[in-house]
């Protein structure tokens, strides 16, 4: 039984895993927009929403929460100094995910990740 294992494993242990959303959420924000798996775009949602809320508190406390979870300063200071301001007033679902065609390789479903 599957109790309390919410998350997708996407064929990959703990640490990569890790490594990857940090990499999705990375990418989405510097770009503001990615293409990937409809999976992974629903893993990283959650994650992505997190860091923005946490950003959003604008202290030190917060600053070192978002860079604890993403390991790379840039990122953190474009989260705290940009994004989350342009969030500030808004409760939640700061990203939207539009599902797409499949991907003709090998099927697999993708989405649009993009921040709202």
């Amino acid at each position: 039984m599957r109790h309390h294992n919410a998350n997708r494993k996407l064929k990959r242990k703990k640490n990569q895993r890790l490594a990857l959303l940090r990499s999705l959420a990375r990418e989405l924000f510097l770009r503001g927009k990615i293409t990937t798996t409809e999976a992974k775009a629903k893993e990283v949602r959650p994650f992505a929403e997190k860091l923005i809320t946490n950003a959003k508190g604008a202290t030190l406390a917060s600053r070192r929460l978002v860079s604890g979870r993403m390991g790379n300063n840039v990122i953190v200071g474009k989260l705290v100094d940009v994004i989350a301001k342009k969030y500030a007033d808004r409760k939640g679902g700061y990203i939207r995910i539009i599902k797409m065609n499949q991907r003709p390789s090998d099927a697999s479903k993708m989405a649009v990740v993009e921040l709202v």
